[in-house]
């Protein structure tokens, strides 16, 4: 190599090496804490906001107007006639008596539930009827009297073997009163709540007190195909005139025994513990399911229907239920006062 050419090359290692140190002292100037300034994001102008505008084949939801109210129409009240009460007195008789206010004998009788006509007595009620002819004239028109307040529950139907339907329930006496000749109808109605077949019975006690109840049993010898609901309803029921009746029987050592769904024999003993004597006595027995439906009723007499004043007679008798098995059984007594007072 000449010296010209090793000149050259020194010089230029020493314009590299020059160029290296700047480069490195630029880099140390930058990692000694100099504050680097960032340019600033523009933010930008809001625009104008347009005006929400809904589409042109926007419909509005319709609002709902409910359907207007109507009132349930204003129960009629049928006007219940005063009843006509007369009061025996001594030496008279039912002929006398009939003759007297123009009825027959018979529905004097009826209207106030006497068996003998020998058996009323001085100091009795009894309502005279109002459905008889007076004096050869027509027969008058007598409005129907309003029923009793009374209720129906522990409603039970069983269908027969051939065909029919037994409806048993108990009524439920809501009024003040002590109510007789209780009766109550039964309706099959269809889907549309027509009525297919009706029936009527009376309940199986003389008396029935407020708050108290008394079963009943009613037969349809026959179901109509289309029955698709029932319903059960007052036909009557009148303030008592217990007078008559012998209201201090008691129902004691009352037992059954029975199977599941088979007959029960049932037995006990009715006490008079009142002063009179009683007489037509007889027991009314109701059975329940667990659900304390009625689902046996039936009447039965004593051993003896007449029991002497603190007396006492037995009685025993099959129940078969219309369902079970059976929970409870239910006994109460009833009879009526000895006319002659012994």
């Amino acid at each position: 190599m000449c010296k010209k050419d090793s000149h050259t090359y020194k010089f230029n290692l020493r314009i590299a090496f020059l160029a290296a140190c700047i480069l490195f002292a630029l880099v140390l100037l930058t990692g000694c804490g100099q504050v680097v300034s960032l340019v600033p994001t523009t933010t930008p102008s809001p625009g104008p906001t347009a005006p929400f505008s809904p589409p042109a084949d926007h419909t509005p939801v319709p609002t709902v107007t409910p359907a207007p109210f109507t009132p349930p129409p204003t129960p009629t009240l049928t006007v219940t006639p005063t009843p006509v009460v007369y009061r025996v007195v001594p030496g008279d008789n039912l002929e006398r008596i009939a003759s007297q206010f123009g009825v027959s004998v018979s529905a004097l009788q009826d209207e106030n539930n006497i068996l003998d006509p020998r058996t009323i007595q001085p100091g009795q009620q009894l309502r005279i009827p109002s459905t008889e002819t007076e004096n050869g004239s027509e027969p008058l028109t007598v409005p129907t009297p309003t029923p009793a307040s009374f209720n129906h529950q522990k409603v039970h139907f069983s269908f027969t073997p051939l065909g029919g339907l037994w409806v048993l329930g108990e009524v439920h006496n809501t009024s003040a009163h002590t109510l007789e000749r209780v009766r109550v109808g039964v309706r099959l109605l269809d889907e549309q709540e027509g009525i297919l077949a009706e029936e009527e019975g009376s309940v199986l006690l003389n008396l029935v007190d407020p708050g108290g109840t008394a079963p009943f049993a009613i037969l349809f010898e026959m179901v109509p195909q289309d029955f698709a609901s029932y319903l059960i309803y007052p036909v009557s029921g009148v303030p008592a005139y217990e007078g008559g009746y012998h209201r201090d029987l008691a129902v004691e050592d009352l037992a059954f025994e029975g199977e599941l769904y088979s007959a029960y024999h049932v037995k006990g003993s009715v006490h008079n513990i009142g002063t009179q004597e009683a007489v037509e006595v007889q027991i009314i027995l109701t059975a329940y399911d667990p659900l304390d439906r009625v689902i046996a009723a039936r009447t039965v007499d004593a051993d003896h229907n007449v029991i002497s004043a603190q007396g006492e007679t037995a009685f025993t008798a099959i129940l078969v239920p219309l369902g079970g098995p059976v929970e409870r059984i239910h006994a109460a007594a009833q009879g009526r006062r000895n006319p002659s007072g012994n």
